[in-house]
């Protein structure tokens, strides 16, 4: 087996760990009290409701927002750079945007995306790699 085939074959079991460890993770997260499960496989908790307006999708946030792997591994996080990021919702991955429109200004909600509204197979990070679930703390600051 050359070394092409070996990485392939290696990257092959990265994902199918990734698949089964993922679904495992997202299906006892939605066995908690409180979760609630949308249609996409996006999986939400409300940690904080907040009472201003809701983004739509034409809108740029400002949010803090920590991400993790299942295992508690940060790949991402304003929180830990102490600043607050800004994005246009139609530029993010698709179960953050989703769950964010679901935020009034002032909230702060866990969202557990599945890597099909996720990052599909790209490898983000050592943290993060294909076919990988996040888990995202995100406080939703104001509507720019």
């Amino acid at each position: 087996m050359g070394v092409a085939e070996l990485l392939l074959k290696r990257k092959q079991e990265l994902i199918e760990k990734n698949k089964t460890e993922g679904l495992a993770f997202r299906e006892e997260f939605a066995k908690q009290e409180n979760v609630i499960t949308l249609p996409s496989g996006l999986l939400y908790e409300v940690i904080t409701m907040g009472d201003g307006p809701k983004p739509t999708m034409a809108d740029k946030v400002l949010c803090h927002y920590h991400g993790t792997n299942i295992k508690g591994e940060v790949f991402d996080s304003s929180v830990r750079r102490k600043v607050p990021a800004s994005f246009p919702l139609e530029n993010v991955i698709k179960g953050w945007a989703e769950g964010v429109l679901l935020m009034p200004v002032g909230s702060k909600f866990k969202l557990v995306v599945p890597p099909e509204i996720g990052y599909k197979d790209r490898e983000i990070s050592k943290e993060l790699g294909p076919y990988s679930t996040m888990i995202f703390e995100i406080e939703l600051l104001a509507i720019l």
